[in-house]
């Protein structure tokens, strides 16, 4: 651990400089109390208990040193990306910057690096110091001099709840809420939640991220993930291509062991069709299948969209796909729509720079690293076309088709299963109808299990619907679907086409 700070402290600790005060200044309206200033302390040196804690983590230290810009060869401690977290908040929050703002942030300023706490007895003599030019100009040398800059400009713009979410550190509530703090005291603004400051923060996104990560479960097999594979239903050809895939992977193996040569083998997938076909549950089987096959070291599966690759502008975007790739490092990056990343929708040229900078992580990484994107046919083929380094890598294409009305009804029953309900012989009939109707009627957007999980959900509400009012209610009542709980077929069918058009305005 570094000995000296890297950013200078400044010469004075000017909350306590009366020497700025002059005899003829004006008397102000107070700004705030004794009481407030006290608020102030307790809650500051709350912080640097939290901070002297974190700062006696040495692999934290480092792992949020890393991201940062430092010719000094020192390190920035806690406190150091703190106070430059509250200068981004401070000139974040809209709004005039007024005087009691301005203290606050000044107030913090001397208390993370000074360790000096302002004197509530002198509450009226800093009343009237912040409204002075000199309290003004040192102001602005504090937000100069205490803003750490990243190494990916602006790629995060508060690093150290970050960086503390990211390692699940257990301190990271505790300083969210201390950001939190800093804000009611300097603009008195509340968040309802956490989740709300998560948001503010540009948090929640990374938390979302962070829960798309599909680890492998306990005592994993190959012989576990075929029969998961085996127990989908339909997609009759994605698994004869994956047993096929398995077959030319195996053999690879052996002919590896022998000594001879092998052709080289691309993981990376293309899954074309619709939505709903289960393209996410084969990938992260695939996942798992290239780890036990040894193609793969650890067989994780994450998974992101457009949204999650591309920023506003072109520093960032790298940025954001290079997170996504080292979260994905020796499992398979699942790009859902990929396509999206190639038709301009915002008018700029961000989806193009997320594409290039994907595919050299691709070939930095082939060793440890599958790519599986997925989205519609067509479209899907022509994102393919649209790059040339794209044909190269993506060789491999798996085609998932709509389902069969009676394997619409086995994914029904299915989430009857697992919820613990029952299907009369009248509804099952109704039902059947249903299925028919809707994949005579089906287009590409058509959302096949999306669409049974929606019709379940409602006539699990039907079902509540009519038999909250019966005075005896026994297991086969509770669990039962009768025909009067399946919506028509008819509506139903009218609220898939109303789903898909609200989808795709």
């Amino acid at each position: 651990m570094a000995k000296k700070n890297p950013i200078s402290i400044l010469e004075d600790s000017f909350l306590s400089l009366k020497k700025y005060l002059e005899t003829n200044t004006n008397q102000n309206e107070a700004v705030f109390t004794a009481s407030f200033i006290n608020d102030l302390h307790k809650e500051t040196v709350s912080i640097l208990e939290v901070c002297n804690e974190l700062n006696q983590d040495d692999a934290f230290i480092q792992k949020i040193n890393s991201y940062v810009s430092n010719s000094s060869g020192l390190l920035y401690k806690a406190e150091h990306f703190f106070l430059s977290d509250i200068i981004e908040l401070f000139d974040k929050v809209p709004g005039t910057k007024n005087e009691k703002a301005q203290f606050v942030l000044a107030y913090y300023y001397d208390a993370l690096r000074n360790k000096h706490f302002a004197d509530s007895n002198s509450a009226g003599e800093l009343n009237q110091l912040i409204f002075t030019n000199e309290f003004k100009n040192h102001l602005l040398k504090i937000k100069e001099e205490n803003k750490i800059a990243s190494k990916n400009e602006q790629a995060y713009k508060y690093l150290l709840p970050v960086i503390l979410s990211e390692t699940k550190n257990k301190k990271t509530e505790e300083i969210v809420l201390k950001y939190q703090n800093f804000i009611r005291f300097a603009f008195d603004k509340k968040f309802e939640n956490n989740d709300a400051f998560d948001n503010f923060l540009g948090l929640k996104k990374i938390k979302k991220e962070d829960k798309k990560t599909a680890d492998l479960p306990e005592k994993d097999t190959l012989e576990k993930v075929l029969e998961e594979l085996h127990s989908l239903i339909g997609l009759k050809e994605v698994k004869q291509d994956v047993a096929e895939l398995i077959n030319l992977l195996e053999i690879q193996k052996k002919r590896s062991k022998q000594g001879l040569k092998n052709v080289e083998i691309t993981l990376h997938t293309v899954f074309l069709g619709p939505p709903g076909t289960g393209k996410t549950s084969v990938a992260r089987l695939l996942s798992r299948i290239f780890k036990h096959l040894g193609f793969l070291s650890k067989g994780q599966m994450f998974e992101t969209d457009r949204e999650g690759l591309v920023a506003g502008y072109v520093g960032q975007t790298a940025a954001k796909v290079n997170s996504a790739v080292e979260a994905s490092l020796g499992g398979v990056l699942f790009i859902d729509e990929a396509y999206a990343l190639t038709q301009n929708l915002t008018g700029n040229d961000y989806g193009t720079e997320a594409v290039n900078t994907l595919i050299k992580r691709m070939e930095d990484h082939r060793d440890d690293l599958a790519v599986v994107v997925a989205g519609y046919t067509e479209p899907m083929q022509i994102f393919i076309e649209s790059n040339p380094g794209l044909r190269s890598r993506f060789n491999r294409f798996f085609h998932f088709k709509h389902f069969t009305p009676e394997e619409l009804f086995q994914i029904f029953e299915s989430f009857c299963k697992k919820s613990d309900f029952i299907v009369s012989e009248e509804a099952k009939e109704k039902l059947t109808d249903t299925f028919e109707l809707l994949c005579s009627e089906k287009d590409e957007s058509f959302g096949n299990a999306r669409v049974v999980r929606n019709l379940f959900e409602k006539c699990v509400q039907n079902q509540a619907n009519r038999i909250v009012k019966l005075k005896k209610l026994n297991q086969k009542i509770l669990k039962t679907f009768s025909e009067e709980d399946i919506p028509e077929p008819k509506e139903t069918q009218k609220n898939v086409k109303f789903n898909g058009a609200d989808e795709n305005a």
